[in-house]
């Protein structure tokens, strides 16, 4: 079992930080910082009172709470959001409602979960060809039903 690694969290005053639920959870959950309104079929950024200080090579998937998901139709935009290692700015969730009501987020809610993800670099390369696949240029959902 590995021991961690090390992400460097200041949080302002009041805010608990990211806390793992379980010991196999591999979602950190995180908290809203203030009340937000997120209106019915619409989205708002939660504050979370939070900046890090991730290790480069890696990142912070923002993720959905399947509870909040299945519950009440909330779930996270851009999910996974990415945290950049280099990013210093405060953390904040997009939510988006599915839903026809409108729903407030108390500040202490638990409305995400934080992963962190090993990050590989590309090195993009031009080529005047590609090697062959069975699915070839089948198109984007060719090989579903």
């Amino acid at each position: 079992m590995s021991d961690g690694v090390t992400v460097k969290i200041t949080a302002a005053p009041g805010i608990t930080l990211p806390a793992y639920q379980t010991a196999g959870s591999s979602g950190a959950d995180v908290r809203a910082s203030v009340d937000t309104l997120i209106p019915a079929h619409g989205w708002a950024a939660v504050p979370t009172g939070l900046f890090c200080e991730i290790p480069p090579g890696w990142e912070l998937q923002v993720r959905s709470r399947s509870g909040l998901a299945l519950k009440e139709g909330i779930f996270v935009l851009n999910s996974p959001g990415t945290v950049d290692s280099d990013y210093r700015g405060e953390i904040k969730v997009i939510l988006a409602n599915l839903s026809d009501k409108e729903f407030t987020v108390k500040a202490g809610d638990r409305i995400a979960q934080l992963v962190l993800a090993k990050v590989e670099t590309a090195h993009f390369t031009a080529a005047e060809t590609l090697s062959d696949t069975d699915r070839g240029a089948g198109g984007f959902g060719h090989t579903g039903k």
